[in-house]
């Protein structure tokens, strides 16, 4: 399974009308991503930033995004989407969301993709679960 993680701005003065798009995605569009393998999918908001991360469980994720671009249900919710979205600068060449490069992954019983060094003082986890090196951390 292939796991994307991307991210893109949100204009401001759009961001009510994205969230009420999304607030009622239409099922062609919940349809096509099902049919080409796409699972999970979220997106998340923080200020002017969209953060959206789904899971791939086909065998070809380029011609099935293909796909998705070239079904007309999805290129009608585009035409509701896009405008309330301002792409990345740093973005490659043909992406509207900017796919991000995965840095950590831990899933309950897999080990992580890499070797992690813990950022905090393991001693911790015996104190005040609203403590953190001595700092309230709001909880």
């Amino acid at each position: 399974m292939k796991r994307v993680g991307m991210v893109i701005h949100v204009k401001p003065e759009k961001l009510a009308e994205y969230k009420k798009l999304h607030a009622e995605p239409w099922p062609g569009v919940i349809a096509a991503l099902k049919a080409h393998h796409v699972h999970n999918y979220v997106i998340y908001q923080h200020a002017d930033l969209l953060f959206g991360h789904l899971e791939y469980d086909g065998d070809d994720f380029k011609a099935d995004m293909a796909e998705i671009a070239k079904d007309p249900v999805t290129q009608e919710w585009w035409k509701q989407t896009d405008p309330c979205q301002s792409p990345l600068a740093t973005r490659k060449e043909g992406e509207w969301w900017a796919e991000m490069e995965e840095v950590f992954t831990w899933h309950e019983g897999v080990a992580p993709i890499a070797p992690v060094t813990p950022f905090y003082d393991p001693s911790d986890l015996t104190r005040n679960a609203g403590e953190r090196n001595g700092r309230k951390t709001g909880r």
